[in-house]
């Protein structure tokens, strides 16, 4: 008798929400609800004297103890340290992602007994100290991270099985071309995938870590703020509890606007108050410029993979900021083409991070015929170095963003002065031909070089 094969997890950890799934025996996935009965966690964590607490009741804290809570760490990660302190003491961006994912494993083990092995995803434009990060976090976590996938991929996997273009094995019944729009709550990405048989090649990839739902939030914050100010004098802004539930009241009504033309938005600070109308056509006139940074990102993409949108066969909607009307709107008066809304935008990448998971045990066993996922660079790949006529540092692109991987590339530098007996290789990855904005990935140092080379001396990397 086979015994079954141990549960394996996908985990979508969000901006503003996470989503963890698992695979039925049927082999769909299937949103596994948290403690508190929910299909979504809300991605905060409250640091409480003596615990840690993660999801409804942090968010729920934020309002009373803001100094306490930390929330929207996705987009600090890869940096060393969050920029908001907890009592003094500033964590890692990692440390607190694992609370998170610590939290989710646990609701999944709930229902499925003892969790190790789990896919997580992750904006198709993280760079990869983002990435590492995040890896870090699920072994923090206790997980052991099968991989790291991109939300778009993990998405159209989900959206292929269940619109059944795809089938239980993954492969697709005919080739397709699909746009994955994805806006979450802190991040943007679109991704452009190829769907061959079993091969899911992303094409492309462009996106914004530093744009999502929130940013609309605080739209809305900033809007009932500035009447606030005109009636009363003071800012409820400059006050981090007010500011907390000015921004939950924002969230509401960008969700509610979704479902109505109008809503009215009550708000009390320092015993005043202020009701304010907001109709969606000024909530769409507020975050107008916000909407057109999503739609260059998609045409500067279409651009790059020298596509246009005739030549897509799906328009894939993924996160949940693409409930927003004006989203699909805009898409389709660009297009031309009808949008498909088939998935749960909030459950679709933790599902394809599920079915990826389970694509990838079933060909660790048995000769099964696994997905294979080809993914590109979403940044440029280069060497830093000091251009002799100047004294500058220049970077030198050896591998351009959106290159298939594995990807392999040469290139010749020279030594600066005679005798030198060391070469440093900085790797860095984005930036400009300067080398600003571009994050550090790795460094080589070659020493002991034979003495006496002359200047000029080839150093091929």
């Amino acid at each position: 008798m086979s015994s079954q094969p141990a549960p394996v997890i996908g985990i979508d950890l969000g901006t503003t929400f996470s989503v963890v799934a698992s695979l039925e025996r049927s082999g769909l996935p299937q949103t596994i609800l948290n403690a508190e009965g929910d299909l979504s966690t809300p991605s905060a964590v409250y640091f409480e004297q003596d615990q840690v607490v993660v999801g409804k009741e942090a968010l729920k804290a934020a309002v009373y103890e803001p100094e306490s809570v930390l929330q929207h760490v996705k987009r600090e990660m890869g940096k060393p340290f969050c920029d908001k302190p907890i009592r003094g003491t500033r964590l890692p961006p990692e440390v607190v992602q694992a609370a998170i994912l610590r939290k989710l494993r646990q609701d999944a083990e709930n229902r499925l007994g003892n969790v190790q092995d789990a896919v997580i995803t992750v904006p198709a434009f993280f760079n990869e100290p983002r990435r590492k990060a995040t890896m870090d976090a699920g072994r923090l976590a206790g997980l052991k991270v099968l991989d790291i996938i991109n939300e778009p991929t993990a998405a159209a996997i989900a959206y292929g099985v269940q619109a059944g273009f795809v089938s239980a094995s993954g492969e697709a019944k005919q080739a397709e071309k699909i746009l994955a729009y994805d806006l979450g709550g802190g991040t943007f990405d679109v991704t452009l995938m190829l769907l061959e048989g079993c091969q899911y090649t992303a094409v492309a990839t462009d996106g914004d870590v530093q744009l999502g739902g929130i940013d609309w939030d605080r739209r809305i914050v900033d809007f009932v703020a500035e009447h606030y100010l005109e009636q009363h004098g003071t800012d409820p802004r400059q006050d981090p509890v007010s500011f907390q539930m000015l921004l939950q009241e924002a969230e509401d009504a960008k969700r509610a606007l979704s479902n109505r033309t109008s809503v009215t938005v009550r708000f009390a600070h320092q015993s005043k108050r202020v009701q304010v109308a907001l109709t969606r056509e000024e909530f769409e006139a507020l975050t107008s410029d916000l909407l057109q940074r999503t739609m260059f990102t998609v045409e500067r993409l279409l651009r790059t993979a020298r596509l246009r949108f005739d030549d897509l066969t799906r328009l894939l909607l993924v996160g949940g900021s693409t409930r927003m009307p004006m989203v699909q709107q805009i898409l389709e008066q660009a297009s031309g083409k009808s949008v498909d809304r088939s998935l749960s935008p909030d459950e679709a990448v933790a599902h394809g991070a599920a079915l990826y998971a389970g694509f990838l045990q079933r060909g660790s066993r048995a000769a099964d015929r696994s997905l294979v996922v080809k993914n590109v660079n979403s940044h440029d790949l280069g060497v830093l170095g000091i251009e002799k006529a100047t004294g500058m540092k220049r970077r030198r692109i050896m591998i351009p963003r959106n290159t298939k991987l594995p990807a392999r590339s040469k290139s010749s530098f020279v030594t600066r002065r005679a005798n030198q007996r060391s070469v440093a290789v900085h790797v860095v990855e984005g930036g400009d031909d300067s080398g600003k904005n571009a994050t550090p990935i790795g460094k080589c140092l070659v020493s002991d070089l034979p003495a006496k080379l002359p200047a000029k001396t080839q150093v091929v990397v």
